[in-house]
């Protein structure tokens, strides 16, 4: 991995490539601030991609290109950088570190074939990063680790590789240590030297460089003689015999692209330093799509459908794995290609399936691809097509969601959609003035169908427009980007849905009786109303005897009744829990009516409610917080202090202890934004509607 430099005269122009084995798709993951966009500026400078590296302080990285991302200074969004190496090309994935965005680091992880986790040199491995390399090891995703900001005043390599080795486990080790103004290769025992710059210069390390590495040295060759495939080459190297270069170089790889080794590389993107080793290692190491399991696919209606591979000449398979909107070229879809080859001026079958509960109705529909792009950050180039295993750009693909399957018309197909995590921070949205709600539909619109983790809720109960958002930090984008799109919003606290009920057993006398010439109205009803336990819902009862209510009006009373009740009483809260009894009425042979006697039921339980003193309901979620045991008492302290009801922990996945509860859910409106507080960071959880209880007087049912 390490000898084979070469010197990168690659231009910025776009190239298609013909051969699945010559592209490599690597994601950039690792917490923000470690370096990602950084590093894959240097690589697309030191490629040749770029004429110079931007910066992430000035806001002139290729990647970071998003209005948000230039005023945070941190990536918000999934981006594609293109380079090529030694006649391959690496598709740069750099997703954002931030908890708030995950759902862009998932579509990363989608697309991709290979990880790079980037870890700074002076800020150890925070426990989201370590999350997603078990997320990766559980599907057996090739993953390789990069010590970034070497020139940090605080950096630490060896601490910090020793750091990744406690997070990460078994199979880390470093290939390379930092040494004067380079690397030595501890396999090859060549110092790397770039105090003139990328590409290095290969010469002989010093004897004392050599010996300070031995133990490093000798832990690496053992730990890559325990991945390889020759049982005969451990006895020989326990015996003295000196193992080959070549043969371990070889091991090397082929551990490292089945996913059961994991080198560490140094780098400092600001001097170039390991930047050459990191693309020879991506270029030699990591899998090509031809060795990647494309995700499992049916026909649109669920029939099952033969497993696909990078074949370009197999049927079209491909996915939407994210959707923006371009102010010039409108929404541009990033495509991931797993079969087949996507051609312009074809007609393509564009489905999406499986995302309902996110505001995604299932949809089919057959578009024209007009044009095909490579992206380049916000730019795109224009290729004349996209083999199996690469990415590409498409626009004015209207019907086109992230998470959609892009496939022939001839043979539909459908891709099982990978998993998002849940929205759980609500933000209620409002415009400003009515000409605005026009353009906050529109705009509202196509963040959702590029956004799997932002939820949109119509509540028509408070009569407001909700967002379900990641975090505050997502919140913040979301409507940054609806100002952007000319919507002028504001926010408003969130309102949560109420119900009422009857404290105690009440009766009520409905009449509706109008006479002013010709037909009338008369209808004459008297009810009973009892309340039920909690999760009952509506019961009516007909005990109506000798016919005082014909049997042809009983349903019409019922049918007011509820009506009455779904309006509420008490602020327009509706009425659950509570039997209804038709016990008497009276009825006229010609002015009786269907309506008059729905008017009636309606005005019965009215003076029924007027009776009795009716109790307010809130909704009751049922929490399952996940979390590691340090952080325990103080999540059931703050539990206790929403007025939870702890039912119980128990043991999760991964060492981890699961909290189960019972919260008013106007004590969660923030809880995704506290909980991380508490956590640093660590903590998830999940919820779901349990049931109404009784609301404590003076609460308030929003924060």
């Amino acid at each position: 991995m390490a000898d084979k430099q070469s010197k990168n005269g690659d231009s910025g122009a776009a190239v298609a490539v013909d051969d699945p084995a010559k592209v490599r798709n690597v994601v950039l993951v690792g917490p923000s601030g470690s370096g990602k966009t950084t590093l894959a500026e240097a690589l697309l400078a030191a490629s040749g991609t770029v004429t110079r590296a931007g910066s992430v302080v000035e806001g002139t990285t290729v990647c970071d290109h998003d209005p948000a991302a230039v005023r945070q200074q941190r990536s918000v969004g999934l981006s594609v950088a293109p380079v090529l190496h030694q006649g391959h090309k690496i598709n740069l994935i750099d997703t954002p570190g931030y908890a708030d965005f995950v759902g862009e680091l998932r579509a990363g992880l989608r697309a991709a074939d290979a990880a790079l986790f980037v870890v700074c040199a002076a800020e150890g491995v925070d426990a989201a990063t370590v999350a997603v390399w078990e997320e990766c090891a559980a599907v057996g995703m090739p993953r390789a680790v990069v010590v970034s900001r070497l020139d940090h005043h605080r950096a630490d390599p060896g601490g910090e590789i020793a750091a990744c080795q406690e997070a990460f486990g078994a199979g880390v080790l470093p290939l390379y240590l930092p040494a004067r103004d380079g690397l030595v290769g501890l396999i090859t025992r060549r110092y790397f030297d770039y105090s003139q710059g990328f590409p290095p210069e290969i010469g002989e390390p010093d004897e004392a460089e050599l010996a300070r590495m031995t133990e490093a040295r000798n832990e690496l060759i053992e730990g890559v003689i325990a991945e390889s495939e020759d049982e005969s080459l451990m006895d020989r190297y326990l015996a003295g015999e000196e193992i080959a270069e070549d043969t371990l170089i070889a091991d090397l790889e082929t551990a490292v692209a089945r996913g059961s080794f994991h080198p560490v590389i140094p780098v400092c993107a600001t001097t170039g330093v390991g930047l050459a080793e990191v693309l020879d290692g991506i270029v030699r190491a990591f899998p090509s799509p031809l060795e990647h399991v494309p995700p499992e696919v049916t026909s649109p209606t669920g029939e099952p459908h033969a497993g696909l591979r990078a074949d370009p000449d197999g049927p079209l398979a491909a996915e939407v794995v994210r959707t923006a909107v371009d102010s010039y070229v409108g929404r541009v879809s990033l495509v991931r290609v797993f079969s087949g080859t996507l051609r312009p001026e074809r007609p393509v079958h564009v489905s999406g399936h499986g995302l309902a509960e996110r505001g995604h109705e299932d949809h089919d529909a057959d578009e024209r691809v007009a044009h095909l792009y490579s992206p380049l950050g916000a730019n795109l180039r224009e290729v004349p097509y996209c083999v199996a295993g690469d990415l590409c750009a498409l626009t004015k693909v209207g019907s086109a969601e992230t998470g959609d399957t892009v496939s022939s018309p001839e043979d539909p197909l459908i891709m099982k959609p990978w998993a998002m995590p849940e929205p759980l921070l609500p933000v209620a949205v409002i415009a400003k003035t009515r000409s605005d709600e026009d353009t906050l539909a529109r705009n509202l619109a196509r963040l959702v169908a590029g956004d799997p983790t932002l939820r949109l809720d119509r509540n028509a109960e408070t009569n407001q427009l909700v967002l379900w958002c990641m975090g505050e930090a997502h919140a913040d984008v979301v409507l940054s980007r609806l100002r952007a799109g000319g919507a002028d919003v504001d926010t408003e606290p969130v309102r949560i849905s109420l119900r009422s009920t009857f404290a105690g057993s009440a009766r009520g006398h409905g009449r509706h009786v109008k006479q002013s010439g010709g037909h009338g109205q008369f209808a004459v009803c008297d009810i009973e109303v009892q309340p039920l336990p909690r999760g009952s819902g509506f019961e009516f009862v007909d005990k109506v005897v000798g016919g005082s209510v014909p049997h042809q009006f009983i349903p019409s009373v019922e049918k007011g009744v509820r009506a009455q009740a779904q309006r509420g009483i008490v602020d327009g809260h509706p009425l659950i829990d509570i039997r209804v009894t038709l016990v008497d009425g009276k009825a006229h042979s010609v002015d009786s009516s269907d309506a008059a006697f729905q008017t009636a039921g309606a005005l019965a339980l009215k003076e029924a409610a007027a009776a009795a003193k009716i109790a307010l309901l809130e909704p009751l979620e049922e929490v399952a917080v996940r979390l590691p045991d340090e952080h325990l008492g103080t999540v059931l302290g703050d539990l206790s202090s929403r007025r939870g009801r702890v039912l119980g922990t128990e043991s999760g996945e991964g060492g981890r202890t699961v909290i189960r509860a019972e919260v008013p859910a106007v004590e969660l409106l923030r809880y995704a934004i506290d909980l991380r507080s508490l956590t640093s960071g660590t903590a998830t959880f999940t919820r779901k509607h349990a049931r109404f209880e009784p609301m404590p007087e003076g609460a308030v049912a929003v924060h």
